[in-house]
């Protein structure tokens, strides 16, 4: 059947040789519809983000534009404003009717950490070409935080797909009838349209802005931060704010969404014309996303922003973006947030795992005596 290809038809892929990774893939990274990638062991300082280009390999403009070499095997910390080439574990020899797309983890996408898969021959980040063979690379930038990452860190992912999958306005018109994909008015135009909330039902806490001057957050430390200490709380009693220029927003959608079993999701890409600003770096939504969760009621979507050329004024139930639905081509094995442990089910307005809004008990926000700068 055509469409995303869920973790069992992955499974197939990998025992087929179509992904290849040493060491070898742990059943960990298949989620329902996509798979992790690993950190190798080296990073590239570049000059400036690239592309390979067709006809080029990505190991050739690194000679071009690689400033020097970091080993990551005992730990090193990409620094803020920096860009970084690392060599994934995984590589591709895909089949001649599969694609693959990819983009950032979750919380890879809350951090403001711009993480973009690269390939040879590469015209676009995160589009891996039908049958492509190769090598694959992670373009990494930290924005906010300086981050401390190792080898096999999982900071992207990546879903595959046969033939056409995106569900056209009439089709995700009748599915939304046939099951509800948010729990209110459904605005359906080339995607389904989500909201921003600014008028939450208790108290007036509607995000956070990332402060300047932070420590360096070390991704392998769960709930280790204080929010206090990286963040600044955005409240409002009057349902709108005033997005600054350069500055990252952690906000949440009004509607609360549902994929269901047999559907994938994507937020489509930032269109100019929406405002002064972008809403997403991580865009995958896994069937099973808010199906079951909260009553059956849906999950509501995180929205990572980053304002641009000018102030904005964001308000109460504007809409920031939309999602494209994706037929799955067969039912995953297992669902996000029921047959899984899934960090953001059933979320609201959450930052990343890293994050607690009470004391960490070992909060603070620097790297192990172990860190290479």
């Amino acid at each position: 059947m055509k469409g995303v290809l869920p973790s069992q038809s992955l499974s197939a892929l990998i025992d087929r040789g179509a992904i290849v990774a040493d060491p070898p893939i742990d059943p960990a990274q298949l989620q329902p519809a996509s798979l992790d990638l690993r950190l190798g062991t080296v990073a590239w300082r570049v000059r400036a983000s690239f592309l390979a280009g067709a006809g080029a390999s990505v190991a050739d403009r690194l000679n071009d534009f690689a400033m020097h070499r970091v080993d990551l095997t005992e730990g090193a910390v990409l620094e803020k404003g920096c860009v970084y080439v690392v060599p994934l574990i995984e590589g591709l020899n895909l089949p001649r009717d599969v694609q693959a797309v990819a983009n950032a983890k979750s919380s890879t996408g809350r951090l403001d950490l711009l993480t973009r898969t690269i390939t040879d021959g590469g015209t676009e980040f995160d589009r891996i070409p039908e049958g492509y063979a190769g090598p694959l690379y992670a373009e990494i930038c930290p924005r906010s935080f300086s981050v401390l990452v190792r080898p096999g860190m999982r900071l992207n992912q990546i879903r595959f797909r046969s033939g056409a999958a995106r569900l056209d306005d009439a089709a995700l018109r009748a599915l939304h009838d046939e099951t509800p994909l948010v729990d209110g008015e459904a605005i359906i135009d080339d995607g389904l349209a989500f909201s921003v909330d600014l008028r939450p039902e208790t108290g007036d806490l509607v995000g956070y802005r990332a402060k300047p001057h932070t420590g360096v957050i070390d991704l392998d430390r769960i709930g280790a931060y204080r929010a206090a200490e990286f963040w600044e709380e955005i409240r409002t009693r009057d349902g709108r704010i005033i997005l600054d220029p350069g500055a990252f927003y952690i906000l949440v959608s009004r509607e609360a969404v549902t994929i269901p079993p047999l559907y994938a999701a994507e937020m489509a890409p930032y269109l100019a014309m929406a405002g002064e600003f972008r809403v997403h770096y991580a865009g995958f939504f896994d069937p099973g996303f808010g199906w079951a969760a909260a009553g059956g009621n849906g999950s509501r979507g995180v929205l990572e922003v980053r304002c641009h050329e000018a102030p904005f004024v964001l308000e109460h139930g504007q809409v920031v973006g939309r999602l494209v639905y994706e037929r799955m081509s067969d039912r995953p094995e297992r669902l996000y947030g029921v047959e899984m442990a899934s960090n953001y089910q059933g979320q609201g307005l959450k930052l990343a795992k890293q994050f607690t809004l009470g004391d960490a008990s070992d909060a603070g926000g620097q790297p192990p005596a172990t860190a290479r700068p």
